[in-house]
């Protein structure tokens, strides 16, 4: 991901020295845990440990050209990080990844970064929805329209949609800490995954180091099942993001102007109309989650590798890992600050809400007069008619409001009361059930 959507803390942990540190921590386990169960000296375990860390806390530029110089040689990471390791090490580095493979390494430091991402990826999560959960409550009872179709259907409030995308990004925050336990495995068991030339307890103390589980059937690999999932998990984040800032979207239009974001004091929204105030930060958003679910197609596709392991999956997830996990925490975080500083106009709401002259309150209408006697059939030819003749008139010098022509029609007017329809097409009828909806979402109505 490039520097201007990505934050520091997250593209730390795909960097070089991270990747090289975990490296060295599985070998070093594994070494402690060799000793231990008394295939290496302790004393070699104790020494591998000690120089290995010394080297990891010096690690600097000069290293990582040393261990590229290696690698343009052996044309072997692994084995490029070794030799680099041996140098500080001294001899007793012949005890380093002593029955090992490559992909033991790889995948378990590839489980690391991906929890260590993950981590974050929900603090990310919280901030967002502690930011929607504010915008509720603030907006409980502020009445809006709602629409299907785009069209004005009835009245909802605006806390009642934040409440439905805090809902979802819960929810998603729940998918996210399944995806982090799908992952976080480590595979210690050596060529074709048999534990041929290593105990499987190490795999057990290096796992419970690590804060991760032994993989139960490695192959070499750790099974790419496990990251399609993962990343499957951060594309329906990724679309959660897009459906709220597509609702921002809309709401800043011109003619809706119902909600819009933070404009900063001495920003610009165009280089030749200056009165533009462009949704940029949805906008955005928008973008990146397409670009983060366009990841999950080669997670899919990582699935299939040849035998026990091949590594076409490789050259892959060096490109995704990084890229979706830091592009999703730059959305995650642009979206929580989007979201605490939105600007809703309530007033422009209200007005939006009988701005088609009172028909978004014909499925009430509807109700009454079916509870007055007349069919349903009846009932919606009479309202449909009414509302029809409103939308249809509306800004004209002849045109009526829905109200006013339901006085005038002769299949209702003295079979239901006036007041019993004036109350019908009352928008705080709408907001009965926000209690009973809040207490499910966020467990309090207050």
């Amino acid at each position: 991901m490039v520097p201007r959507y990505s934050r520091p803390v997250m593209t730390a942990i795909w960097a070089p020295a991270n990747r090289y540190r975990i490296w060295f921590e599985i070998e070093a386990l594994a070494c402690e845990a060799m000793a231990e169960f008394g295939t290496m000296p302790k004393e070699a375990a104790r020494t591998i440990r000690e120089k290995g860390d010394a080297a990891m806390a010096a690690f600097s530029d000069a290293d990582l050209a040393r261990i590229d110089e290696i690698e343009a040689e052996t044309r072997h990471d692994v084995i490029a990080f070794l030799t680099w390791l041996a140098e500080k090490v001294g001899p007793d580095s012949r005890f380093v990844h002593l029955g090992m493979t490559s992909s033991d390494v790889l995948d378990t430091c590839f489980s690391v970064q991906l929890v260590q991402a993950t981590d974050i990826l929900l603090e990310d999560l919280d901030k967002v929805l502690a930011a929607l959960k504010a915008q509720a409550f603030k907006h409980k009872t502020t009445v809006t329209i709602g629409r299907s179709h785009g069209i004005h259907a009835e009245p909802t409030s605006f806390g009642l949609k934040m409440a439905g995308h805090y809902a979802e990004f819960a929810r998603n925050r729940e998918r996210l800490l399944a995806a982090r336990r799908e992952i976080a495995v480590c595979a210690i068991s050596g060529a074709v995954g048999t534990y041929a030339h290593i105990d499987p307890r190490v795999e057990d103390y290096v796992a419970r180091k690590l804060g991760l589980v032994a993989e139960s059937v490695s192959t070499q690999v750790i099974p790419r099942d496990r990251h399609a999932a993962f990343f499957c998990a951060l594309a329906v984040i990724a679309s959660g993001i897009e459906r709220l800032a597509t609702e921002v979207r809309h709401l800043q239009r011109s003619e809706v102007r119902e909600a819009e974001e933070f404009f900063h004091p001495g920003q610009k929204g165009s280089s030749a109309m200056p009165h533009k105030r462009n949704p940029v930060l949805s906008e955005n958003l928008t973008g990146l989650a397409r670009l983060i679910r366009s990841h999950v197609i080669p997670a899919l596709e990582n699935v299939a590798l040849w035998h026990e392991r091949d590594i076409s999956h490789s050259s892959v997830e060096r490109n995704i890992g990084p890229d979706a996990t830091v592009g999703l925490d730059f959305a995650l975080m642009r979206l929580a600050g989007m979201m605490e500083k939105l600007v809703v106009y309530p007033e422009r709401m209200a007005e939006i809400v009988e701005s088609l002259g009172g028909v978004v309150h014909s499925g009430e209408v509807l109700l009454v007069l079916a509870r007055a006697g007349i069919s349903r059939e009846d009932a919606y030819r009479i309202v449909q008619r009414n509302a029809m003749a409103t939308w249809t008139r509306l800004g004209q010098p002849d045109g009526r409001t829905f109200r006013e022509n339901l006085a005038r029609d002769p299949e209702v007017a003295g079979r239901v009361d006036a007041a019993v329809i004036d109350d019908a097409m009352d928008s705080r009828r709408h907001l009965a059930a926000v209690d009973h909806i809040y207490a499910k979402v966020f467990g309090t109505t207050v």
